[in-house]
Protein backbone atom coordinates (compact mmCIF):
# COMPACT_ATOMS: atom_id res chain seq x y z
CA UNK A 1 0.00 0.00 0.00
CA UNK A 2 1.26 3.46 -0.86
CA UNK A 3 1.69 5.92 1.98
CA UNK A 4 2.22 9.65 1.69
CA UNK A 5 5.65 9.30 3.35
CA UNK A 6 6.90 7.19 0.44
CA UNK A 7 5.70 9.46 -2.37
CA UNK A 8 7.78 12.32 -3.74
CA UNK A 9 5.22 14.80 -2.37
CA UNK A 10 6.87 17.26 0.04
CA UNK A 11 4.83 18.96 2.73
CA UNK A 12 7.04 22.04 2.25
CA UNK A 13 9.93 22.98 0.02
CA UNK A 14 10.82 20.57 -2.76
CA UNK A 15 12.29 17.18 -3.58
CA UNK A 16 14.27 16.18 -6.64
CA UNK A 17 13.23 13.09 -8.61
CA UNK A 18 14.47 11.59 -11.86
CA UNK A 19 12.00 10.60 -14.61
CA UNK A 20 12.97 8.10 -17.29
CA UNK A 21 11.02 6.96 -20.32
CA UNK A 22 11.02 3.15 -20.46
CA UNK A 23 9.96 0.45 -22.90
CA UNK A 24 8.74 -2.02 -20.27
CA UNK A 25 7.67 -0.55 -16.93
CA UNK A 26 7.81 -3.83 -14.99
CA UNK A 27 11.31 -4.72 -16.23
CA UNK A 28 12.71 -1.27 -15.42
CA UNK A 29 10.90 -1.04 -12.08
CA UNK A 30 12.29 -4.42 -11.03
CA UNK A 31 15.81 -3.49 -12.18
CA UNK A 32 15.93 -0.35 -10.01
CA UNK A 33 14.33 -2.12 -7.05
CA UNK A 34 16.63 -5.16 -7.25
CA UNK A 35 19.99 -3.66 -8.28
CA UNK A 36 19.74 -0.52 -6.13
CA UNK A 37 17.72 -1.98 -3.26
CA UNK A 38 14.87 0.40 -3.99
CA UNK A 39 11.37 0.35 -2.57
CA UNK A 40 8.55 0.14 -5.12
CA UNK A 41 6.18 2.94 -4.14
CA UNK A 42 3.85 2.66 -7.15
CA UNK A 43 3.72 -0.32 -9.51
CA UNK A 44 2.85 1.75 -12.62
CA UNK A 45 1.11 4.81 -14.09
CA UNK A 46 3.80 5.92 -13.27
CA UNK A 47 6.06 3.38 -11.60
CA UNK A 48 7.95 4.99 -8.72
CA UNK A 49 10.92 3.42 -6.93
CA UNK A 50 12.35 5.13 -3.86
CA UNK A 51 16.14 4.79 -3.65
CA UNK A 52 18.41 6.37 -1.04
CA UNK A 53 16.03 9.20 -0.17
CA UNK A 54 15.19 9.98 -3.82
CA UNK A 55 12.86 8.56 -6.45
CA UNK A 56 13.09 7.19 -9.98
CA UNK A 57 9.83 7.67 -11.86
CA UNK A 58 9.19 5.51 -14.95
CA UNK A 59 6.55 5.55 -17.65
CA UNK A 60 6.34 4.55 -21.32
CA UNK A 61 7.01 7.16 -23.97
CA UNK A 62 4.42 9.16 -25.75
CA UNK A 63 3.62 12.20 -27.77
CA UNK A 64 2.98 15.79 -26.77
CA UNK A 65 0.52 16.63 -24.00
CA UNK A 66 -1.09 19.98 -23.17
CA UNK A 67 1.57 20.69 -20.52
CA UNK A 68 4.50 19.73 -22.79
CA UNK A 69 3.49 20.73 -26.33
CA UNK A 70 5.88 19.67 -29.07
CA UNK A 71 7.69 17.17 -26.81
CA UNK A 72 7.83 13.44 -27.50
CA UNK A 73 9.28 11.08 -24.89
CA UNK A 74 11.23 8.02 -26.08
CA UNK A 75 13.68 5.62 -24.49
CA UNK A 76 17.20 5.78 -25.94
CA UNK A 77 18.09 3.62 -28.92
CA UNK A 78 21.38 1.68 -29.08
CA UNK A 79 24.13 3.97 -30.31
CA UNK A 80 22.34 7.19 -29.30
CA UNK A 81 24.69 9.84 -27.92
CA UNK A 82 24.50 10.32 -24.15
CA UNK A 83 23.75 13.83 -22.88
CA UNK A 84 23.08 13.02 -19.23
CA UNK A 85 23.28 10.07 -16.88
CA UNK A 86 22.41 9.01 -13.38
CA UNK A 87 25.35 9.39 -10.98
CA UNK A 88 25.23 7.06 -7.99
CA UNK A 89 27.76 7.46 -5.16
CA UNK A 90 28.41 4.44 -2.95
CA UNK A 91 30.45 3.85 0.20
CA UNK A 92 31.87 0.51 -1.03
CA UNK A 93 32.06 0.12 -4.80
CA UNK A 94 33.39 -3.46 -4.64
CA UNK A 95 30.42 -4.57 -2.55
CA UNK A 96 27.94 -2.71 -4.77
CA UNK A 97 29.54 -4.10 -7.94
CA UNK A 98 29.35 -7.70 -6.61
CA UNK A 99 25.73 -7.20 -5.49
CA UNK A 100 24.67 -5.66 -8.81
CA UNK A 101 26.39 -8.33 -10.91
CA UNK A 102 24.67 -10.93 -8.73
CA UNK A 103 21.34 -9.30 -9.63
CA UNK A 104 22.14 -9.49 -13.36
CA UNK A 105 23.52 -5.98 -13.97
CA UNK A 106 26.00 -5.78 -16.83
CA UNK A 107 28.79 -3.22 -16.38
CA UNK A 108 30.84 -1.70 -19.20
CA UNK A 109 34.01 -2.34 -17.14
CA UNK A 110 34.96 -3.32 -13.62
CA UNK A 111 35.58 -0.36 -11.27
CA UNK A 112 38.60 1.67 -12.43
CA UNK A 113 40.82 3.84 -10.22
CA UNK A 114 40.59 7.43 -11.52
CA UNK A 115 42.77 8.90 -8.71
CA UNK A 116 39.91 10.95 -7.23
CA UNK A 117 37.50 8.07 -7.22
CA UNK A 118 36.83 4.51 -8.19
CA UNK A 119 34.30 4.46 -11.01
CA UNK A 120 32.42 2.16 -13.39
CA UNK A 121 29.32 2.35 -15.56
CA UNK A 122 26.37 0.13 -16.36
CA UNK A 123 23.26 0.46 -18.49
CA UNK A 124 19.71 -0.15 -17.32
CA UNK A 125 17.28 -2.31 -19.38
CA UNK A 126 16.46 0.66 -21.66
CA UNK A 127 20.10 1.59 -22.23
CA UNK A 128 20.31 4.55 -19.84
CA UNK A 129 23.87 5.06 -18.63
CA UNK A 130 24.47 4.92 -14.87
CA UNK A 131 27.76 5.88 -13.23
CA UNK A 132 28.69 4.17 -9.97
CA UNK A 133 31.44 5.93 -8.03
CA UNK A 134 33.22 5.85 -4.70
CA UNK A 135 35.18 8.89 -3.55
CA UNK A 136 38.78 7.99 -2.73
CA UNK A 137 41.57 10.44 -3.54
CA UNK A 138 39.24 13.46 -3.61
CA UNK A 139 38.75 12.94 0.11
CA UNK A 140 42.46 13.75 0.47
CA UNK A 141 42.82 16.50 -2.17
CA UNK A 142 43.80 14.17 -5.04
CA UNK A 143 41.79 14.72 -8.21
CA UNK A 144 41.63 13.12 -11.65
CA UNK A 145 43.83 14.44 -14.43
CA UNK A 146 42.11 16.99 -16.63
CA UNK A 147 41.16 15.69 -20.05
CA UNK A 148 42.57 17.45 -23.08
CA UNK A 149 39.84 19.16 -25.11
CA UNK A 150 39.86 19.06 -28.90
CA UNK A 151 39.98 22.51 -30.45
Amino acid sequence: MTTHDNLPAPVEGMVLTHFITVRDVATSRDFYADVFGGEVVLEENPAIVKIAGSWIIMNPGGGPTPDKPGITLTAPEPGDPVSSFLNVRVADIAAFYAHAVGKGAEFLTEPIDRKAELRCYLRDPDGYLIEIGQATGMLHGVYADRQAHAD
